[in-house]
């Protein structure tokens, strides 16, 4: 029986790789994949899913007012024996749900890849949403500078300093966010800490 898969991870934690390792894996076994991003991801550019690593696919865009359930049926059906979305926190609330409408209809497995939390530590509507009807929940896991593992997004300004106010989605990499614990997050906000980037002089 297919089912609705949530892998989440922080920042850093190669979601994106994995979704693409796992896309390869299914097509080496013969079987078609649909690999979807939200359209509010576009820094690898129009129409491609592109890891840190070098790893890379074409994608097709799906907008906040795409129907993926109608698109599937429309496009898809008959054609592709597994789903695969990076950055699914992106997705609405009303996208999930069609998700998990063709997996339960059409016995397609869903797989979807990206981010749990925001900057303030406040789950994204798409990643709320898994959390809640996704079958299978799994954390991608990575580490704080510190050596513990990592759970929060923290943004970083341009002074070096954590952000915690402002839009809830402002794509960036490591030029404007890392991966922390949560204490560490902490500490740097009360004891107002600047953060080094990674990549850009070592971390913090």
């Amino acid at each position: 029986m297919a089912k609705l898969y949530f892998k989440y991870g922080a920042m850093g934690s190669s979601k994106t790789a994995q979704a693409l390792i796992t896309k390869y894996n299914y097509e080496e076994n013969d079987l078609s994949v649909w690999l979807l991003k939200p359209s509010a991801d576009t820094r690898d550019g129009k129409n491609i899913l592109r890891s840190r690593i070098g790893l890379e696919a074409e994608v097709e865009i799906v907008s906040p007012k795409t129907d993926i359930l109608a698109l599937f049926r429309r496009e898809r059906l008959g054609k592709c024996d597994v789903i695969i979305v990076d950055e699914c926190q992106f997705l609405t609330m009303e996208q999930i749900d069609q998700l998990r409408a063709i997996v339960d209809e059409h016995n397609i497995p869903v797989m979807c890849f990206g981010l749990r939390t925001d900057f303030q530590t406040r789950l994204f509507p798409g990643s709320h949403r898994l959390m809640e009807i996704a079958d299978t929940i799994q954390e991608i896991k990575t580490i704080c500078d510190c050596g513990a593992k990592a759970t929060v997004n923290a943004r970083i300004d341009s002074t070096g300093h954590i952000v915690t106010q402002g839009a809830q989605v402002v794509l960036g990499g490591n030029d404007s966010y890392i991966a922390m614990c949560h204490k560490c997050y902490v500490r740097g906000i009360q004891e107002h800490r600047v953060i080094r980037l990674h990549g850009h002089g070592g971390s913090k």
